[in-house]
C-alpha cells in the first residue's frame, strides 16, 4: 500500500476548476473511467492494493498550514471555497475498482464538485504501486538528482523557462521529491514552479496551471459541441476575472478552438495551451490568428505540454523565437526518468449528467490516436463541428 502525504498532493488545475464547478454547477454530475493507453498488465492483488491505497485518502485533510499556504499565494481562490475545502473528505465509496487477469478497471461517479479531485492522487497511486508490485529498480537517489541537474543545465543554456508536470504519472513520490530537489537547487532561472500544490507549498515556488480538458467536456455535454469551448471560456472568465489565463486549446481540435477564441478571448486570456499535434503547426495557427485579430504575438504565450523532453523543447524554442513567448511544462520526462519504461495511463471524463439524463463526453484531439469516448459520439461530435462531412 502507497499513502498520500498530503491532501495538496494533487495538480493547482483541479483546484481552481474544483472552485469554479462549486459556484456554477453544484447539482452536476460526473463518471470518470481510467485509460490504459500503455495496455500495461497488472498482477495478481493490485486491485486490492490500489484499493487499500484509496481507502486510506479518506483521512487526508487540509491543514491549517496548508490553507494559510493557498490563501496568500492564491487570492482568487475565494475563502468560502478554502473553507469547503478544509470540510472535504475523499470518499472511497466514489471509486470502483476492479481487476480481470491482467487488466484493470477504474471508475469514479458522483457529484463533480467533489469526484474533480480524484484523477491525479489515483494515477500517481497506479503508477508507484505499479513498479513496486513487478519489484522494478530504478536509478540510485543521486542518479535521479544528477539527471534531472544535467536536464535543469540544459533548459539554463537555452534560457526557457519551464515547470514541473509530471504528478500522474511519476515513478513514486520521492522521485518526485528528488526531482523538486535538483530543480529548486539547480534549476533557476529556468525552473519557474509546478504543477503540484504540495510541491509548492513544500518547495516554496509557484503553483502553475488553469483548467483540464474535462472542463470543455463538461461544457459540451451541457451546452452541445458547437458552444462548448465559447461557454467554458466565458465561464473561466465570469470566476476569475483575468486571473489564470492560460486557455486550454485542443479538447474539440484547435482548428474549432480558434473559430471560437475571439478577440474578446484572445485580449482576455494571456495564451494558450498546446497538448497534442504538431507544436510547430501549433505555433504557426496561434501567431497567425493573434495576427488576424490584430493583436501583437509577442504580448501573448503559449505554454507546451505534450510529452516533452530538452530535444523538443530546444526545437519549439528555436522556431518560436521572435514570434510569440513561449513556455514548458514537462511531466513524465522529469519524474519517471529513472531508468525503467514510464506508464502510459490517463482518467478522462466518460460522462456527464448536467441535468436529469446521462450524457456521453468525448476529446477530439488535434492527434487522433488521444481521442476518448465512444467511437459514434466522436463521429456525431466531428459532424456537427464541421470536421467531417454528413455523407
Amino acid at each position: 500500500m502507497v499513502t498520500l502525504p498530503s491532501f495538496l498532493d494533487n495538480d493547482f488545475y483541479k483546484f481552481t476548476m474544483q472552485q469554479a464547478v462549486v459556484k456554477l454547477f453544484p447539482n452536476a454530475k460526473v463518471s470518470y473511467e481510467f485509460i490504459n493507453r500503455g495496455k500495461h498488465e497488472f498482477p495478481e492483488g493490485f486491485a486490492a492494493t490500489l484499493k487499500a491505497s484509496v481507502d486510506a485518502m479518506a483521512d487526508l485533510r487540509l491543514t491549517r498550514d496548508e490553507k494559510q499556504f493557498l490563501t496568500v499565494t492564491c487570492p482568487y481562490l475565494d475563502p468560502t471555497y478554502l473553507d469547503f475545502l478544509q470540510g472535504y473528505r475523499y470518499d472511497p465509496s466514489e471509486v470502483s475498482i476492479h481487476q480481470d487477469g491482467a487488466s484493470l478497471s477504474i471508475t469514479i461517479t458522483g457529484y463533480w464538485y467533489r469526484t474533480i479531485l480524484w484523477e491525479v492522487p489515483l494515477l500517481s497511486l497506479v503508477s508507484e504501486l505499479f513498479y513496486e508490485a513487478h519489484h522494478m529498480q530504478r536509478v540510485s537517489d543521486d542518479a535521479v538528482i544528477a539527471i534531472t541537474k544535467a536536464k535543469a543545465d540544459n533548459y539554463n543554456d537555452i534560457g526557457v523557462t519551464v515547470a514541473e508536470f509530471g504528478t500522474r504519472r511519476r515513478h513514486s513520490y520521492k522521485v518526485h521529491r528528488l526531482v523538486l530537489d535538483a530543480l529548486k537547487q539547480y534549476g533557476s532561472p529556468s525552473f519557474i514552479g509546478t504543477s503540484n500544490m504540495h510541491m509548492a507549498m513544500l518547495y516554496q515556488t509557484k503553483p502553475i496551471g488553469t483548467h483540464a480538458h474535462e472542463w470543455f467536456m463538461y461544457h459540451a455535454a451541457h451546452y452541445g459541441f458547437k458552444m462548448a469551448n465559447a461557454m467554458a471560456l466565458e465561464h473561466w472568465v465570469d470566476v476569475y476575472r483575468g486571473d489564470l489565463g492560460i486557455a486550454l486549446s485542443d479538447t474539440y481540435t484547435s482548428d474549432i478552438f480558434f473559430e471560437q477564441f475571439d478577440r474578446k478571448f484572445a485580449k482576455l486570456f494571456d495564451g494558450v495551451r498546446h497538448d497534442s499535434g504538431d507544436p510547430l503547426v501549433f505555433a504557426d495557427k496561434t501567431v497567425q490568428h493573434y495576427k488576424k485579430l490584430g493583436i501583437e504575438p509577442l504580448y501573448k504565450n503559449i505554454i507546451f505540454s505534450d510529452s516533452l523532453n530538452f530535444d523538443k523543447v530546444a526545437q519549439i524554442a528555436q522556431y518560436c523565437k521572435g514570434k510569440i513567448n513561449c513556455s514548458f511544462g514537462i511531466g513524465t520526462n522529469l519524474t519517471n526518468d529513472v531508468g525503467l519504461p514510464p506508464m502510459n495511463i490517463v482518467i478522462k471524463l466518460s460522462a456527464a449528467q448536467p441535468g436529469n439524463k446521462w450524457l456521453p463526453t468525448i476529446k477530439l484531439s488535434d492527434e487522433p490516436g488521444k481521442h476518448t469516448g465512444d467511437p459514434k459520439i466522436i463521429g456525431l461530435a466531428e459532424i456537427l463541428l464541421g470536421l467531417q462531412p454528413l455523407c
